[in-house]
């Protein structure tokens, strides 16, 4: 692939992705990662997509009215993010990049499949200190793997009963958490050295316009019709990259 093509490909993914969030909120990791694995080694895009998505989380995680309340409430979760994510790092950098793409489109395919089914569950608080961990380990596990922390991070917040920006601000405190274990992960494991992280800054400026733009066309769209072309989009990004495994 040559440069202008590699460029192009990273430049459209992240402006869109950027565009996505701008408009539903979420979407800048699945979005990002997704359409650059279909060019782009997993591990490699994985790596371009930390500083953006670190930014962008770190914003919405000290956004909101308890972020120490949060950090209490979650702090086995975001442990067990971090332990997962230290033994999924290893399915992402391993020598068969197929493992992680197959990986990478079950993510996507799950993500997607529970947004378009709208799932909901509700979890009380006992519950919840078994649950947490576990949810953490698998997040984490899955962050490692392929870059993507939100499943099962978002459905399981989702289920607690949380108002709007108490949800978002765990969110982000898990996304920051996830991003920040997976950043590490690549830096031990050789692939996120000063030349990734610098071009994983480039990144920031295609995803900032898309997000401006994204935030602008908000007020002229149904985001409920927009989240169900995001999660049509996703369903069937993730159903490619497993046929390309599976049988191409």
């Amino acid at each position: 692939m040559g440069f202008n093509d590699y460029t192009l490909i990273v430049g459209m993914a992240f402006l869109v992705a950027g565009f996505v969030k701008g408009v539903t909120g979420m979407g800048l990791p699945p979005i990002a990662i997704g359409l650059m694995a279909v060019a782009v080694p997993p591990v490699q895009a994985a790596a371009l997509i930390v500083v953006p998505s670190m930014v962008s989380n770190v914003w919405q995680m000290l956004v909101g009215p308890g972020f120490l309340n949060a950090v209490r409430r979650f702090g086995l979760l975001l442990l067990m993010v971090c332990v997962g994510a230290a033994f999924g790092v290893g399915v992402l950098t391993g020598e068969s990049p197929a493992y992680a793409t197959l990986a990478l489109g079950l993510v996507l395919f799950v993500y997607a499949l529970l947004g378009l089914l709208k799932f909901h569950m509700h979890l009380n608080a006992q519950n919840e200190r078994w649950a947490s961990p576990l949810v953490g380990g698998l997040t984490g596990f899955l962050a490692g793997a392929t870059g993507v922390s939100s499943v099962p991070s978002a459905p399981y917040m989702n289920s607690l009963g949380m108002s709007k920006d108490e949800l978002l601000q765990a969110l982000g405190l898990v996304f920051t958490v996830g991003t920040f274990a997976l950043a590490v992960g690549l830096y031990f494991k050789g692939k996120f050295e000063l030349a990734a992280a610098w071009e994983s800054a480039l990144c920031l400026v295609p995803t900032m316009a898309g997000v401006l733009a994204g935030q602008k066309c908000r007020a002229l769209l149904s985001a409920e019709t927009f989240k169900t072309v995001f999660f049509v989009g996703l369903l069937v990004l993730g159903g490619y990259m497993i046929a390309r495994v599976l049988w191409l």
